[in-house]
């Protein structure tokens, strides 16, 4: 219970990565405030819920605002929020290419902005979720992966700006299997087929992320700040190697 009594704020906090991190504090004793454009289903116990478009930049106040109305506190702000749909880039529009910076950049900034306050009267944290488009060539995904490589920006800025009250911190995330997942990566078939290139032998699974948010937010890892933690389970093989096989059994 190391997160007992402790408000934990999640934005995306209902399904697939969100859900798991919200289950994982809730487990650990935290109050969890959680927001999202729809309700979800159901809330797990102490979770309150918000409907609203963190893309907004008023949103993040009125979270906030929330966060402190149901329990007086915020100890650690979670920013998993994000996505953004595959698309070529010649051919992305001015509108979809900021409503994709907003959610996966521009809310988190105005998040911690927002919650600054209140962390530094906890001497809390902030976790950003990220993603190895961040760390390597995304076609058909550029600005995901930019504004995603933004944010570990933002994460290491602010850790060495907002400390020793605020640590910040990031996570690199892999490939994951979420109930979206069949749709994204080819239906089963597909998934079996992509998870067997992996080192792991499989792909990420939502708790995977959720545990290490809670290594992230514990207060007892005091000297973790501006980091960025990859969980993707060594990581994806590199093409050229796949180039060369092929190439040496053209022989």
């Amino acid at each position: 219970m190391k997160f007992k009594d402790k408000t934990i704020i999640i934005t995306g906090g209902g399904k697939g990565i969100g859900r798991a991190i919200t289950e994982r504090f809730v487990s650990e004793g935290a109050h969890v405030i959680i927001c999202g454009r729809r309700d979800p289903e159901t809330l797990p116990e102490n979770t309150h819920f918000l409907a609203l478009d963190i893309r907004e930049a008023e949103a993040a106040q009125t979270l906030i605002d929330f966060a402190i109305e149901k329990t007086g506190r915020i100890d650690c702000l979670i920013n998993n929020a994000g996505g953004g749909p595959p698309v070529a880039s010649a051919e992305a529009s001015p509108r979809l290419t900021e409503k994709i910076v907003a959610l996966n950049l521009m809310a988190p900034i105005y998040l911690s902005q927002a919650a600054y306050p209140h962390l530094k009267k906890t001497n809390g944290s902030i976790v950003n979720i990220s993603s190895v488009s961040a760390t390597r060539s995304s076609p058909g995904s550029v600005v995901y992966g930019a504004s995603k490589a933004g944010l570990l920006a933002v994460t290491t800025s602010l850790a060495m700006e907002w400390a020793p009250e605020i640590r910040v911190n990031a996570i690199i995330v892999g490939l994951v299997k979420t109930e979206a997942s069949e749709d994204h990566y080819g239906g089963v078939k597909g998934m079996a087929h992509l998870s067997s290139a992996l080192p792991m032998k499989r792909m990420g699974a939502p708790d995977d992320i959720a545990k290490a948010c809670a290594f992230l937010a514990d207060s007892e890892n005091s000297y973790v700040s501006g980091a960025a933690l990859e969980v993707f389970g060594g990581g994806e093989p590199p093409y050229f190697l796949k180039i060369a096989e092929e190439a040496y059994n053209l022989k």
